[in-house]
């Protein structure tokens, strides 16, 4: 039951991330992508710093310097994916970021000279076909929004690889405290570097939308990404989060109204794959050939 039970809270949470891509979109409707973040981030952290607080009291120097080194990373990925949301559809948007799990061998290969398999390489041709397809018009050139999404992805991937490195050394509850506060004073001094206004419209839909960008994409969806992991594979629970993308184009068809095109949808298949490919190393599949061919001996 508990194998189950953690299934499907991985399930909720690739819900929740999809239906994140339509709350973004909604609350930029109301406000800037800067005070959008500014609220969000300000909501995950005081929500995260009250149900940990003794995580805080034993935070190191090193550890408070890795969370905001995270931070920055995570406060650029969701700045430029939150731009690129202006510029392009919920789903692109979707699949796009996604793209960010492809990419995290090649960070480690780069920095570290850390080997590339060859499931990584073939991840990485499916979504460069995948992002060939979504992305580039008929004249040859990139969509605005699907070029900062692509570099979002590009931030997440570095968030995701130094995240890895510093949770062999500190709490990965307190670093994602720290980056939180960080993210959420970065979106901060940039509203005021700009000029723009700290009083947010409370009265419309965006402050609303904002709202469970910080309760639940955010603070709900972490906390139960940490608790149903427990209780099954990193295969499993890699398959089931990369439904994020399926999700976020679903509602953004179900609420916004979103079409699809033949390319949407063969682009985003490719990524899919690429993602589960790079993501799983097909584990899934060669286990289920393994028992196939146990069973014929």
């Amino acid at each position: 039951m508990r194998k189950y039970a953690g299934e499907l809270g991985l399930l909720l949470v690739a819900v929740i991330w999809g239906t994140g891509f339509i709350a973004s979109a909604i609350s930029l409707d109301f406000m800037s992508p800067y005070q959008v973040m500014a609220i969000r981030f300000l909501i995950a952290s005081c929500l995260m710093a009250l149900i940990f607080m003794k995580h805080i009291r034993t935070l190191t120097r090193p550890a408070l310097a890795a969370g905001v080194v995270l931070g920055i990373f995570l406060f650029l990925a969701f700045l430029l994916q939150t731009l690129g949301l202006q510029y392009t559809t919920p789903s692109k948007n979707a699949f796009l970021t996604a793209v960010n799990v492809v990419i995290v061998p090649f960070i480690g290969f780069l920095l570290f000279r850390r080997g590339l398999d060859k499931y990584g390489l073939i991840g990485a041709v499916l979504a460069i076909a995948g992002v060939g397809i979504l992305s580039v018009e008929l004249n040859g050139a990139f969509n605005t929004g699907d070029v900062l999404t692509l570099l979002c992805a590009v931030c997440f991937a570095f968030h995701i690889f130094f995240t890895a490195e510093f949770v062999k050394k500190h709490s990965p509850i307190g670093l994602t405290i720290v980056q939180m506060f960080t993210a959420f004073l970065l979106s901060i001094l940039v509203i005021l570097f700009r000029g723009e206004s700290l009083h947010f419209d409370l009265d419309g839909r965006g402050l609303l939308a904002a709202s469970y960008l910080g309760i639940f994409s955010t603070t709900v969806a972490f906390l139960v990404q940490t608790l149903a992991q427990k209780y099954t594979t990193e295969t499993k629970a890699a398959i089931i989060l990369s439904t994020e993308a399926l999700f976020g184009t679903l509602f953004s068809v179900l609420i916004l109204h979103e079409q699809l095109t033949i390319r949407i949808i063969i682009g985003s298949i490719l990524i899919l794959a690429a993602v589960i490919t790079a993501e799983t190393k097909l584990a899934f599949l060669q286990n289920k050939m393994s028992r196939r061919y146990n069973g014929n001996d």
